[in-house]
């Protein structure tokens, strides 16, 4: 494992070593301050990378809630033929252009890295060279404090470990409880804060669900395993969740998720700056809407007898020259008509 992970070992104790020289010129630089903003700087290094990859999960996200209804309606057209199911999701994600993976892209990308530093701490508490650490930085990183918990011990350290070092276990438990405590409540809110604001709510899916349970159990999970962290781990994932969440409210609030409370807040503040414009979807509406009301037209007014008779239908007038019926000259027995007599004359 650890001839595998030799070039993130490399990678990883480089960047921190160039942070220190430059942290030096301004701490001391046996100081926790110097190693600690060092381990930092790795996080922003490493999430500036990452973009690219985070605007793919954000798109695959939204994509994912937008597909909700239509993925629903194929687990129930399919719910006894799961081969066809997931032929018919794999269809559609193909059609949409969308991977469900690449919302977990950042983590994974993030894993080996962070691995990585685990390692490299777990090196420095030993007092073994790592990476391009020789000896003297190993010793200098060993002994550093962030609040006077070295950045090499756990929560679970015995107290003469923690003793070794100079430090009491007092002291490395209290800092190691609230950093861990830092650390889920930053992941809780950054779940919090996607499901409240980034959301569309007015669609039901068992998507939301999903993330409704992410968000209390992703906190939970850094808090178990938090406490077998070293400090400088609980400092790595402390800055990337932070930057997380900063990430996502600038990603929420320029390209909100149409339908989601942040969407609306948007167009809201838009309006007010009189910078909305009106969407083609309602400028089509109200073409249509006027269109076929010019295309319409209005029923001519009709008498009572006329509505009551004839289902509405103007009478038809006798052509001139033509008698009404009832009134055609009488027949003769011969079959020739009869000439009028006197009295019909008069």
């Amino acid at each position: 494992m650890n001839t595998i992970l030799s070039p993130l070992y490399i990678a990883v104790s480089w960047i921190i070593v160039q942070f220190h020289r430059l942290y030096s010129l301004v701490f001391d630089e046996d100081s926790g301050w110097a190693w600690g903003l060092s381990i930092v700087s790795l996080v922003i290094v490493i999430r500036i990378a990452l973009i690219p990859l985070f605007v793919k999960q954000i798109k695959s996200t939204r994509n994912m809630q937008a597909l909700q209804p239509q993925m629903k309606k194929i687990q129930e057209r399919y719910k006894n033929d799961r081969q066809r199911q997931s032929e018919e999701m794999m269809k559609l994600y193909r059609e949409t252009g969308t991977n469900p993976l690449a919302s977990c892209l950042p983590i994974l990308a993030q894993s080996p890295f962070f691995i990585a530093l685990f390692q490299t701490l777990s090196h420095i508490a030993n007092n073994q060279t790592v990476g391009v650490l020789n000896a003297d930085q190993v010793d200098s990183a060993r002994s550093a404090t962030i609040f006077g918990a070295p950045i090499a011990t756990r929560f679970m350290d015995s107290a003469s470990k923690v003793a070794e070092l100079g430090a009491s276990l007092g002291t490395v438990r209290t800092v190691t409880i609230i950093m861990i405590i830092l650390m889920s409540a930053s992941q809780f809110f950054t779940q919090r804060q996607l499901m409240t604001k980034n959301v569309n709510l007015d669609v039901k899916t068992p998507f939301m669900n999903q993330q409704k349970m992410l968000m209390y159990i992703f906190p939970l999970m850094f808090a178990v395993f938090g406490i077998n962290f070293p400090v400088g781990v609980l400092i790595y994932w402390l800055t990337t969740n932070v930057w997380s969440m900063g990430q996502q409210m600038y990603v929420i609030a320029r390209n909100p998720t149409p339908g989601s409370l942040a969407y609306k807040e948007r167009q809201e503040r838009l309006r007010k700056k009189g910078k909305l414009a009106e969407e083609p979807v309602q400028t089509d509406a109200k073409k249509t809407t006027e269109a076929a009301r010019a295309a319409r037209t209005q029923p001519k007014r009709q008498s009572k007898s006329q509505r009551q008779s004839g289902g509405g239908q103007q009478p038809q007038r006798p052509a001139q020259g033509s008698k009404p019926e009832g009134q055609q000259p009488k027949k003769s027995q011969s079959g020739k008509p009869s000439k009028p007599s006197a009295n019909s004359k008069k």
